[in-house]
């Protein structure tokens, strides 16, 4: 029986997604958002555990790197009193250094949904290894500046090198 309350709730908050809005107030029936169960669930990459702990995981399952992709999830590291870290899933790419995300259980909105929210790549090198989120609470980017692994991509890491793989015969395969 709890099983299928809880299948109800995700079925009923991802309703809400499909018509682009996402309740402003609390209720009592709507689930609380962990980033983590957030993130699996939206952007499909099966990872389990804290959030600073995706990167690990999926540095030997799933393809990872510096550069956003729409669908990819955003791996911030632990600091302060993001002590377990936090991942966001990439919802639009606006510039080199800028991408909306979708996450969930973030600073003023806790475990509630944030869609579309702005990210700004701050770090000197241009390599998403610092950034800087939009705070609802002040309406602008917020002052703390928080480090990031990097990008994890939707994909088996064995897909992509398999198809790496083939892209590679074939184009050796033209040269004779």
């Amino acid at each position: 029986m709890t099983k299928r309350l809880k299948a109800a709730a995700v079925a009923a908050t991802l309703g809400f997604f499909a018509l682009g809005a996402v309740p402003s107030t609390a209720k009592a029936d709507e689930p609380y958002w962990q980033c983590v169960t957030f993130a699996r669930m939206f952007s499909g990459i099966n990872i389990f555990g804290d959030a600073w702990t995706w990167w690990r995981q999926a540095t030997a399952n799933f393809r990872t790197g510096k550069a956003p992709e729409t669908g990819s999830v955003l791996v911030f590291r632990p600091e302060g009193r993001m002590s377990r870290g936090h991942v966001a899933v990439v919802s639009d790419i606006l510039t080199d250094r800028v991408v909306r995300v979708t996450h969930a259980n973030w600073g003023g909105s806790r475990g509630k949904v944030e869609e579309n929210v702005t990210v700004v790549d701050v770090s000197p090198a241009n390599d998403w290894s610092q950034v800087k989120v939009w705070y609802n609470p002040i309406n602008d980017l917020g002052t703390t500046v928080y480090p990031t692994y990097g990008f994890i991509y939707k994909g088996a890491r064995d897909a992509f090198d398999a198809g790496r793989q083939i892209a590679a015969n074939v184009s050796a395969q033209g040269q004779h």
